[in-house]
């Protein structure tokens, strides 16, 4: 008797197909665009932009000249709303009035919709790392530990790209309360993409790395749970500490470092990905929350609450020695050399995103704190468009009061001109301009913004220039 099997394929969306799948997925009631800057006590709405995504192109491996497009954003936005289908968010004033968009964002279709998609927009969002980060040569368990043991040598005592934009800012507690928010995303659900590692049997490693789990969930006590400490913090300096409230104000890069653990936690063939990447931030929060720490009290004074970043000095040198030494090395003599290589490439892969992540936020604050001299460049760049000298493609827009223009980006500068009416145009936390009729600004690529009218109408036009500086020539 013979039998016929089906040819076994991978799974793969493309095309047309994906596009409709994404849409279908971005067109559930929870996505679509907010009324107000923030999202009150309501961790299931997150805006998508549905009417934009449709016309998206996620097919395709976004390059790495291209990661802080406003595709990759988008896609972004997507993956952290559907990894999060799987973890557990109640509000914390109870259901009341949220019970249907409770049951929306955990229905069998929302979440199923986001699985069809997701290896797609990881592809798409993730794929770039395949061409930034190369591991060659012959790896040994020998030379895997004195090439992790390196970083404990390394001076991590400067402050970063990030910490220097703060404390040289115009307004320091504006750019740290930016700073701040860039973590919720993380620290508010700490350690939730570790645990997609914590279930399944694999022996004593399995064991030790839940140690480092209830370490994060303070041993069952509430008051010592790491994203509690982190709420005090918010707290101490005026923010809300709701999941997700700021999410209009998360930058590219911030989703796409902490959608980096849930990429690798989710595909378990990642697994050892993971452990490189584990090392890398366990090992290096050490001198990164000593720096916050001082950073913080400097901009805010003794009334911050730095507990959450203190904690983390003390518990984090534990941290990385235990994931060398009873995770890492363990793992490698059970499975064998053959997994080191990705151990080491998660390693660099994070070292590289949290390189990118920095840099995004450091020009973010700067281009916040060049809010007026950007109005300023109206002026010129308006004059270059209108004498015929510059031409750019144009968009006309008329808008009524109230109308909130939920944060996005561009992929090339733009100059909003306003015709006639009044627009508050909004380039981060607590940053904004006023912009009247004649009136306008320069806006950067890739820095998020988004504008709110505060006229009866409003009527404006979108220039894309490409690169504004062709103007002022």
């Amino acid at each position: 008797m013979s039998h016929t099997h089906l040819p076994y394929e991978d799974y793969r969306l493309s095309g047309e197909e994906l596009r409709r799948a994404v849409e279908r997925y971005a067109s559930n009631p929870l996505y679509l665009d907010n009324e107000e800057w923030v999202n009150d006590d309501n961790p299931f709405r997150r805006q998508l932009r549905p009417q934009v995504i449709k016309h998206l192109d996620f097919d395709r491996v976004l390059p790495r000249k291209d990661i802080l497009h406003y595709t990759g954003l988008a896609a972004q936005r997507m993956l952290t709303s559907i990894y999060e289908s799987d973890l557990m968010f109640l509000p914390k004033a109870g259901l009341d009035r949220k019970w249907h968009d409770f049951q929306r964002f955990y229905s069998p279709t929302n979440r199923a919709l986001g699985e069809m998609v997701r290896p797609a927009l990881e592809r798409f969002a993730f794929g770039f790392l395949d061409e930034e980060v190369h591991v060659s040569g012959q790896w040994t368990r020998k030379s895997l530990e004195a090439f992790l043991r390196e970083l404990e040598k390394k001076d991590f005592s400067e402050p970063s790209a990030s910490e220097t934009a703060i404390a040289k800012s115009n307004d320091p507690q504006r750019a740290a309360h930016m700073w701040l928010i860039q973590f919720c995303g993380d620290f508010l659900a700490e350690a939730s993409p570790m645990g997609r590692n914590i279930l399944g049997y694999y022996g004593p490693a399995q064991s030790e790395w839940f140690k480092i789990l209830i370490d994060e969930y303070g041993y069952g006590v509430h008051a010592t749970k790491h994203s509690k400490l982190f709420e005090n913090t918010l707290a101490s300096v005026g923010l809300r500490c709701d999941l997700h409230h700021y999410w209009q104000f998360y930058l590219n890069s911030s989703l796409l470092m902490n959608n980096y653990f849930h990429y690798l936690g989710k595909n378990h063939e990642l697994f050892f990905r993971y452990l490189g990447a584990l090392y890398y931030t366990e090992s290096t929060l050490v001198d990164f929350c000593r720096r916050a720490h001082t950073l913080l009290k400097k901009v805010f004074g003794n009334d911050v609450d730095t507990t959450y970043f203190t904690e983390h000095v003390h518990i984090d040198q534990h941290h990385g020695k235990m994931a060398l030494e009873k995770l890492i090395l363990p793992v490698v003599d059970t499975c064998g050399e053959e997994v080191i290589a990705d151990i080491v490439r998660g390693y660099e892969e994070f070292q590289a995103i949290a390189q990118i992540a920095d840099a995004d936020f450091a020009d973010q604050i700067r281009w916040m704190d060049e809010g007026p001299k950007n109005k300023e460049l109206h002026d010129p760049v308006w004059a270059a468009i209108e004498s015929g000298r510059v031409t750019a493609p144009v968009a006309h827009l008329v808008e009524p009061r109230g109308e909130l223009s939920n944060t996005h980006c561009h992929d090339g500068d733009e100059l909003c001109h306003i015709v006639s009416g009044t627009m508050r145009f909004v380039s981060g936390y607590r940053s904004y301009q006023i912009l009247e009729a004649g009136q306008g600004t320069v806006i950067a690529k890739n820095r998020l913004h988004g504008a709110i009218i505060e006229s009866e109408e409003c009527v404006y036009q979108i220039h894309s220039v490409g690169d504004y500086r062709t103007c002022l020539c």
